[in-house]
């Protein structure tokens, strides 16, 4: 067993923590998604022809507004349906306009900033990948993981305007038919995720560049004139009509909250006693008897209180959207009772939300009260669910921290049911 203690405040924190700043996945998501996207395409049109403005002018002005936008909100500390939306908005304008540049101003062949911005979002995964070990959408709760979400939706609008004006020249397909065509794949992506179990994550940036092509084929539908395959409607109406229905869209979420991602963490508590608040995070199994000892050895040393935390062993790879937390729960029975005769005491506790410990480990944080973690951690090789980093990016947050190293090769689950993980 090894210990390091970090004191409260004098780390430097790796990310700001905060609460998810982005919306659930949900229909009005894909809704307003689809909706954001034709505003990106007719909104550039408008302001480059109707106001006569010319692509840079707009990139110059649009991308100001853009900046704006992302700065209140990475300031933010929760999702705010309002200013995310109007970020998307922004973020799908400048993605569009950049492309236009690129092929319009510079004769850049739409072939190449396809392949260039198909490969700048790939290597965007990658690096958020290598840094945060996740790219679900669900775990938004450090300036850096927000700052490569912003960046991937940026690189996503970019490639699919490219990717669909391509597609448009190269096959010369009619406004509606490429709306039917991207509706089409974007169903084949819903259907290969709910029925066939693709990954949730790669099902959703999939989607997410898909609805690009999708919006602005329907922007163009109602925007062009008749004679060009449109419905006539124009730049102007058709800006305003989709800006409105977004602002109605944002305004229902706002007071509803349909959209919020709930993490299971109990409300943030004033801890009116004298004893300290220990959380224990548990891995692969879920009460060895070297972390029994640890709590058995923090309860005879001061009062406290603890608190455990399981992980869920039928976890998704990337995401927990469908999860199932039964044999979690299950983890969870069989552990407790165990350390509550070495605390002396009850002990709560609650099955991760999270593949990723770390998430959790910050919801916990956030949501309540804590003076010391004891996180009991494996191999790498041994555990995907905690990883080498965890015991350094948990000293970081500022806790006193007790990490627990059992030797796998010793320590099994007490009585052998117990036992979970990959």
């Amino acid at each position: 067993m090894t210990t390091t203690t970090a004191q409260p405040g004098t780390a430097t924190l790796r990310g700001r923590q905060m609460l998810n700043k982005v919306p659930e996945v949900t229909l009005y998501f894909w809704v307003i998604k689809i909706l954001c996207t034709t505003v990106g395409e007719t909104a550039a049109d408008y302001m480059n022809d109707t106001l006569g403005l010319g692509l840079t002018k707009t990139t110059y002005v649009m991308g100001g507004l853009l900046v704006v936008a992302l700065v209140f909100q990475f300031r933010l500390r929760k999702y705010v349906p309002g200013i995310y939306w109007l970020a998307v908005v922004l973020i799908s304008i400048v993605g569009t306009l950049i492309t236009d540049n690129l092929v319009d101003n510079y004769g850049v062949a739409l072939e190449t900033t396809t392949i260039a911005f198909a490969i700048a979002l790939a290597v965007s995964f990658a690096v958020w990948y290598a840094s945060e070990r996740t790219l679900s959408i669900h775990t938004i709760v450090t300036t850096r993981r927000e700052a490569f979400y912003w960046l991937a939706i940026l690189f996503t609008f970019a490639l699919g305007t490219a990717a669909g004006d391509l597609a448009a020249e190269r096959l010369s397909l009619g406004f509606l038919v490429a709306a039917v065509i991207f509706g089409g794949l974007i169903a084949v992506v819903a259907v290969a995720h709910f029925g066939l179990k693709l990954n949730a994550v790669l099902a959703f940036w999939i989607a997410y560049i898909l609805t690009r092509p999708l919006g602005a084929s329907i922007g163009d539908l109602m925007s062009q004139t008749p004679k060009d395959g449109g419905l006539g409607l124009g730049t102007t109406g058709t800006s305003a009509i989709f800006l409105a229905t977004i602002l109605f869209m944002v305004v229902y979420l706002t007071i509803t909250r349909r959209d919020v991602i709930t993490t299971g963490v109990a409300p943030a508590t004033d801890i009116s006693t004298s004893a300290d608040r220990v959380l224990v995070v548990a891995n692969k199994t879920a009460a060895t008897p070297t972390l029994i000892e640890a709590v058995r050895e923090r309860a005879a040393a001061s009062p406290a209180s603890f608190s455990l935390l399981v992980p869920n062993p039928d976890h998704l790879v990337f995401d927990r959207v469908g999860t199932d937390i039964r044999l979690g729960q299950q983890v969870l029975a069989l552990a407790l009772p165990l350390l509550e005769e070495a605390a002396g005491g009850e002990v709560d506790g609650r099955v991760a939300n999270s593949p990723n410990a770390y998430d959790d480990i910050v919801e916990e944080l956030n949501a309540r009260h804590y003076d010391e973690v004891i996180p009991s951690t494996l191999p790498s090789h041994v555990s995907h669910w905690l990883h080498l980093d965890l015991p350094s990016r948990i000293a970081d947050l500022g806790h006193p921290l007790t990490t627990i190293t059992p030797s796998h090769e010793r320590e099994h689950a007490l009585g052998g049911s117990q036992r979970v993980g990959p």
